[in-house]
């Protein structure tokens, strides 16, 4: 499922076989309650606005003991200080939340997730690109 119709289309061409669904961005997912045992979102959770709402409808969506992994750009201290807040969210931009992997997994567990890990991944140690979550409903 993506937001983005474009974005299908190109999933489509290159998986045949596979379903693909336009959900909307601001709405509940268009999925039964436990309909997945796996939730992917790779550098999602950064552009939504409601984000209460939308961890809500994918815990909603997770079979219980189903598994989140979720990627986002990672804004540690030391990335943030040397290059400023504004190098990641432009006033304008469509980053609308920025993610340390404390403020990450805290936001999780929030949410009822268990087995919460978030790891800093890709770039040099203190500077870490993304972050990596794993966790369970």
């Amino acid at each position: 499922m993506d937001v983005a119709e474009a974005a299908l289309q190109r999933a489509r061409v290159r998986h045949p076989g596979v379903c693909f669904q336009l959900v909307p961005f601001d709405g509940p997912l268009p999925f039964g309650v436990g309909a997945f045992d796996l939730v992917w979102a790779s550098e999602v959770i950064e552009h939504v606005a409601d984000t209460a709402r939308w961890l809500s409808e994918v815990r909603r969506v997770l079979a219980p003991g189903a598994r989140l992994l979720a990627t986002t750009p990672s804004h540690g201290r030391l990335r943030v200080l040397l290059g400023g807040v504004e190098r990641y969210s432009e006033p304008l931009g469509d980053h609308l939340h920025l993610y340390t992997a404390r403020s990450l997994g805290a936001l999780l567990e929030e949410f009822g997730f268990s087995s919460v890990s978030v790891r800093a991944v890709d770039g040099p140690p203190l500077l870490k690109r993304s972050l990596f979550a794993h966790a369970v409903r």
